[in-house]
């Protein structure tokens, strides 16, 4: 008489399920610390991206009219031109940014002229939106640019 074939359990046993587990357990320890920091990191480089352009904006604008927006002009005399002295004399018809730039955590970039790391500074205080702190609240200014 032949053997005839006995149906096989083709399903993953409590043990196998638990090996797969604890395996995923342990990558989700390795990685999720990783992945949590990176939206904090990003905000710190977009920051920094467009203090970058900020600058670039500010350059172009001293090469037009041949001084640094005053502080009290602000990034403002990017966008629209000032009218408060020292008036721009050749300043650009479309203006130097689209608009006024806000930093990765809603607020402001700051701008002094003169500055306290140059001839101009331009600042974001982080994500706590007040001077100094460690992290993600740290100070991002044209200074730090590499």
């Amino acid at each position: 008489m032949p053997k005839t074939k006995q149906p096989q359990d083709d399903g993953f046993s409590l043990l196998e399920l638990m090996v797969v587990v604890v395996i995923l357990s342990i990558l989700a320890l390795v990685i999720v610390p990783r992945v949590i920091d990176r939206p904090d990191q990003a905000r710190a480089a977009r920051a920094q991206s467009d203090i970058a352009a900020i600058v670039s904006a500010i350059n172009l604008y001293r090469l037009d009219n041949f001084r640094y927006p005053t502080s009290e002009q602000g990034l403002a005399a990017l966008v629209t031109k000032p009218v408060s002295d020292p008036a721009p004399t050749n300043w650009a018809q479309n203006g130097y940014m689209d608009r006024k730039p806000v930093d990765p955590w809603g607020q402001e970039y700051k701008y002094l002229q003169p500055g306290v790391h140059g001839d101009f500074d331009v600042f974001s205080y982080g994500a706590d939106g007040v001077a100094g702190g460690t992290g993600a609240d740290a100070d991002i200014g044209s200074w730090t640019l590499q």
